[in-house]
């Protein structure tokens, strides 16, 4: 199979493209940084070229020359601020127009994307429940609005255009070389495996963390399906206070410093940390791998890049 990534040369879409090629696919990946050093593992065995997503004419370009049977869409900016919107919404909401309809001129009826649980909002919008895709969107700032757009942009183009466009709202996705987008989760991990202190405000402040080598396969299959059942799917993750993954990393890091300012005052200002994937795991029969040896792996990983001693 003929897949297509834009902004592959991400957090995910390198996972996603080793995975692709791996099994066997033609992967052309179109990036702004056609460049960056994360993608020379993959360099002789995928087609990069390079393409602005806020550029209609890159991705007709890219997609026309690729003649793909899926598209992947991962460009999209994380962690901005919101004094200056405008970056975010040329790549966030036009860029993902852009694809959208590159898609449907050519001809290519299935394309993923990337939604995020940040269209939920605040865990205390909901209560002390599991979300599922079918609760209210009540996420707000610009990162939650530009993804609930996303998702109605994708079901006008379904209805109008009868695609199958499928979108999927990955959780915190955590790992070791993860830059932007929720972070307390990350630092808990890396600064420690650094053998540096890390401080939060909180010990009792919520995340939902999942391993970015488990939101790639997700990806993978979810790209792969001819048709899905539904246009969106929730990627679920493993609930964990910032104390309690403290707590984990001393198991495997005795004197790491991770410090609290205090122990209560952060769970009300969580974001969501309470997903139901019973759809996803249904359909694609996903299992992740136990968070305890996902957190050992991230801390391998960052002692084995920085010359320090393996732990575990």
């Amino acid at each position: 199979m003929r897949i297509a990534v834009l902004g592959g040369s991400g957090f995910i879409g390198p996972r996603v493209m080793r995975r692709l090629v791996e099994q066997g696919h033609d992967v052309h990946c179109m990036d702004i940084n056609p460049n960056a050093p994360v993608l020379d593992p993959l360099r002789d065995r995928i087609t990069i070229t390079h393409g602005d997503i806020t550029v209609m004419d890159d991705v007709v370009e890219t997609l026309a020359a690729a003649r793909p049977d899926r598209v992947l869409n991962l460009a999209y900016v994380l962690g901005a601020s919101e004094a200056d919107p405008h970056p975010q919404v040329r790549i966030n909401i036009l860029g993902m127009d852009n694809c959208f309809e590159a898609a449907r001129i050519l001809g290519i009826r299935r394309v993923i994307y990337a939604s995020s649980l940040a269209v939920y909002g605040p865990q205390r919008l909901h209560g002390e429940q599991m979300v599922t895709e079918d609760d209210l969107c009540l996420g707000t700032g610009i990162y939650s609005v530009s993804k609930r757009f996303n998702e109605h942009q994708a079901d006008w183009y379904n209805r109008a255009y009868d695609m199958a466009i499928t979108g999927i709202r990955p959780a915190n996705i955590t790992g070791p070389d993860k830059l932007r987008g929720s972070m307390n989760h990350v630092q808990c991990q890396v600064l420690p495996a650094r053998e540096e202190p890390v401080s939060f405000p909180y010990r009792d402040t919520m995340t939902l963390p999942l391993h970015v080598e488990d939101i790639a396969e997700v990806f993978v299959r979810v790209t792969l399906a001819e048709q899905t059942a539904y246009p969106i799917y929730n990627s679920g993750g493993h609930a964990t206070s910032v104390g309690e993954l403290a707590d984990l990393v001393r198991e495997f890091l005795p004197d790491a410093e991770i410090t609290f300012g205090a122990d209560e005052g952060g769970r009300d200002a969580s974001g969501l940390f309470l997903m139901d994937n019973s759809r996803l795991v249904q359909e694609f029969e996903v299992e992740y791998a136990p968070f305890r040896q996902r957190v050992l792996e991230t801390i391998n990983e960052v002692r084995h890049s920085e010359g320090l001693a393996e732990v575990g």
